[in-house]
């Protein structure tokens, strides 16, 4: 039976890390296992999160990425194993989608303050952290699946969480959107200091937004840092197929997008090759 303590035992999993990184041991799993229905769904799962780590959780379809997260986040019950916990330690969860029924008169105000009581300002700034503070009276049925996941974003924040678990959170959007949400996610972590879990198939650009990527189908094929996962056999063997002829997003532009996602030139981003004169372009390696 799957334990979950709030004494966090993680200086087993990470033996490699200085004692001063283990006390920012946020949650941590040890050798999880689950089935359903007799098929393994996980197997011996051991991972640790640590505060102000971004860590990017992919694997193909019935990997059993969303068993983990429930398992995890205390909605599901392991079969062996153990998950430990940081004492007190708060946790804001994004879904993937929720569905607001059309004959429900909910704004966006409304809806932050469903499993909560924060002000207007409160309300306001969080909105404007995640760059949709227009959005504050809109009804949720009228608002883009983009401003949906960035709405369900600032719901998660106003918890002021220490971890913050994420379910496919580019889900529906364009690159330029997904990027432009990557962005805000690592903003996100920088301001706060709060670690961050994202479960995601968008391989292209959620390496840019990565401290560290766990490959997962069923057990932990690979885990570590972007470029060493990308290279590695187990790896290529689950997505190389997917990935072929398809650049992985590694250089984080300085630029910025207008609402009509048009490129706004940039002071920091000169010598980008979108920012070149015809005729003038320059090989930047």
């Amino acid at each position: 039976m799957c334990r979950l303590s709030a004494k966090n035992r993680g200086e087993s999993m990470t033996p490699d890390l200085p004692a001063s990184d283990q006390q920012q041991v946020l949650l941590s799993a040890e050798n999880v296992a689950f089935a359903r229905r007799g098929k393994t769904i996980l197997s011996e799962v051991s991972l640790a999160i640590h505060s102000r780590e971004i860590i990017t959780l992919i694997g193909p379809n019935g990997a059993g990425k969303t068993s983990l997260i429930r398992i995890l986040l205390g909605l599901a019950k392991a079969g062996s194993g153990r998950v430990n916990a940081k004492p007190g330690l708060r946790i804001g969860y994004v879904p993937q989608r929720i569905h607001v029924p059309d004959v429900m008169p909910l704004r966006v105000y409304d809806f932050l303050n469903v499993t909560g009581r924060y002000s207007l300002p409160q309300c306001q700034q969080t909105l404007d952290e995640v760059n949709c503070g227009y959005l504050l009276y809109s009804a949720m049925q009228t608002i883009s699946g983009g401003e949906m996941q960035r709405v369900l974003l600032a719901r998660a924040l106003l918890k002021k969480p220490q971890l913050l678990v994420l379910d496919e959170p580019a889900s529906g959007m364009d690159v330029i959107g997904q990027q432009a949400l990557y962005e805000t996610i690592q903003a996100i972590r920088d301001k706060q200091g709060c670690g961050i879990l994202l479960v995601s198939h968008d391989l292209h650009l959620v390496m840019a937004a990565t401290d560290r990527v766990i490959c997962l189908n069923t057990h932990i094929c690979c885990t570590g840092h972007p470029d060493d996962v990308t290279a590695n056999p187990e790896y290529l063997k689950l997505f190389g197929h997917a990935i072929d002829g398809l650049a992985l997003y590694s250089h984080r532009h300085d630029h910025e997008h207008d609402l009509h996602g048009n490129i706004v030139a940039s002071e920091h981003c000169r010598s980008c090759e979108h920012n070149q004169e015809p005729g003038q372009e320059k090989y930047n390696g």
